[in-house]
């Protein structure tokens, strides 16, 4: 990734093909000239092959998230059901292109992590507790980050949109899920993640400077097709920005 330009920074696409090409489209016409992934990219009741076939095309800088590593490792009885169905529709050429996925990668002085550079499955931005999900401190984003001395850190996995500028300069930021506004989720504690708004979510990027997007696309097509796998919980999800019950 040649250095200059505006950098479009995507995550946790989830197989959503509408709401990636609906980003795509905005980015290049904001007058993006690169693009990374940062991960998550295929689990999920969508198009997971489609979305892998369109990436596999576009050959951006791509780290592996947490579904990546549980998709390929984890035996069938112990993946989830959206792990379990993008592994069934992948062929080996795509399963190949998921292996080689680096878990962290630095391009141009920034930083790219799933979760953090330390594990794919913690939040950088926010801090699961027994009672809530909450806004993580400057204390506690700066552990994360440790002694990296990169000045921009891009991070995905929670699915929230923020940024994050600590008192050293450094800034932290994720540019919120292209294609999944809302789940539940168990670990470390059960807790909702929701936008509250179907759009779909990612960032600009120019020196320092990050800007928050956020997409209208065909989402009642994508929540159709998660209630035809099955998924009643993705359909609500993607038509509202509102995690189930």
């Amino acid at each position: 990734m040649s250095a200059g330009g505006m950098l479009a920074v995507l995550s946790d696409i989830h197989g959503n093909l509408p709401a990636l090409e609906a980003v795509i489209a905005d980015a290049q016409a904001a007058g993006a000239t690169r693009f990374v992934n940062l991960g998550d990219s295929l689990s999920g009741p969508l198009w997971p092959s489609e979305a892998a076939a369109l990436l596999m095309r576009l050959d951006w800088p791509t780290i592996a998230g947490n579904h990546e590593r549980q998709l390929l490792t984890d035996s069938p009885e112990r993946m989830n059901a959206s792990d379990r169905f993008a592994r069934a529709a992948l062929d080996d050429a795509q399963l190949a292109w998921l292996a080689a996925q680096p878990r962290t990668l630095s391009l141009d002085g920034i930083r790219l992590v799933h979760g953090t550079a330390r594990s794919d499955v913690e939040q950088l931005l926010e801090t699961v507790e027994p009672t809530c999900l909450r806004a993580a401190t400057d204390a506690e984003i700066a552990a994360r980050l440790g002694d990296d001395p990169a000045m921009l850190t891009l991070c995905g996995h929670s699915h929230l949109p923020g940024v994050r500028v600590l008192s050293d300069g450094r800034t932290a930021a994720n540019p919120g899920s292209v294609g999944l506004q809302a789940y539940r989720e168990d670990l470390p504690f059960p807790h909702a993640v929701q936008t509250g708004d179907p759009r779909a979510r990612y960032a600009l990027v120019r020196g320092m400077q990050v800007e928050l997007r956020a997409i209208a696309y065909d989402h009642a097509t994508a929540a159709a097709k998660a209630e035809r796998e099955g998924r009643d919980d993705w359909a609500l999800a993607l038509r509202t920005g509102l995690a189930p019950d």
